[in-house]
């Protein structure tokens, strides 16, 4: 096994000659950017797995996986001559100097760092303001339009409402959404008593999407405060299965009261 501390430029190799016609990985070589979408989307959750549960040993790998996804779309828009790698980082460098004008004043990237401070709602502001310039450097699209369909409903939804209230077309407070919550619960009830499956359908998502309204007006991740309640539920619930495995009865001799107490105990241990 060679000791060579490898590359970027190696890994680069080592893509191309996956891809060879002729002498590559009849995988590799199969593969679309179609096809790598949705190891992509794994490749990205297990990053975010590996630190929202602080392995840093497995961090890592990976980042490795992740990348590898950008080098192997690299390769793909090399071959059809729409873009290259370089390319690609070409234009990230510039889009980046171009959104962070507090670091790079004079719009280049080498120059000595300036002294402009910023607090982060200006820089917050800044960065909104370059993003619509640019989008408004575009082809004319609807002011929604270019927020991708395929992210995760949660994050969509931020998107979206984030968008709209960019032109003002948003609640003024918090309190306000609280309400609209509960306007949207009343119309799940009335669906849910009248029998109506498709108005529930309807409803439970006016319900979420409104949810995710206030914790952006909390300045809160919807997504990421969705994630971190999975993870608690996960922990108080593998207690509860700890508790009934060691007593030796089955699930089904238990009520749901004595269920919830062993619940409660897992909370008042911190769980």
């Amino acid at each position: 096994m060679s000791q060579q501390h490898y590359s970027l430029e190696d890994l680069r190799y080592l893509m191309a000659r996956l891809r060879h016609p002729e002498h590559g990985c009849p995988w590799d070589i199969q593969q679309t950017y179609a096809t790598i979408v949705p190891h992509t989307l794994e490749e990205a959750y297990e990053v975010a797995d590996a630190i929202e549960r602080e392995d840093w040993d497995h961090l890592e790998d990976e980042l490795g996986d992740l990348l590898f996804q950008v080098i192997f779309y690299g390769q793909l828009g090399e071959e059809e001559q729409r873009f290259s790698l370089d390319s690609v980082v070409h234009n990230l460098v510039t889009k980046l100097i171009r959104r962070h004008p507090h670091v790079f004043p004079d719009g280049e990237l080498r120059t000595p760092p300036g002294a402009i401070h910023l607090t982060e709602e200006e820089i917050n502001a800044n960065w909104e303001q370059i993003k619509q310039a640019e989008r408004a450097g575009k082809k004319k699209a609807g002011i929604l339009d270019d927020i991708p369909k395929s992210l995760p409903a949660l994050i969509r939804a931020d998107k979206l409402q984030k968008r709209a209230s960019q032109v003002g077309f948003d609640w003024n407070d918090p309190l306000l959404v609280l309400d609209k919550i509960e306007e949207e619960i009343a119309e799940l009830r009335e669906a849910i008593e009248q029998g109506d499956q498709a108005a529930v359908l309807d409803e439970m998502g006016d319900l979420i999407f409104a949810q995710v309204n206030l914790a952006r007006h909390l300045k809160v991740k919807a997504e990421t405060a969705l994630r971190s309640t999975n993870q608690k539920f996960e922990r108080r619930f593998n207690y509860i299965e700890s508790k009934v495995d060691s007593s030796g009865k089955a699930w089904d001799s238990y009520a749901l009261d004595q269920l919830d107490q062993l619940w409660d105990e897992a909370k008042q241990k911190g769980l």
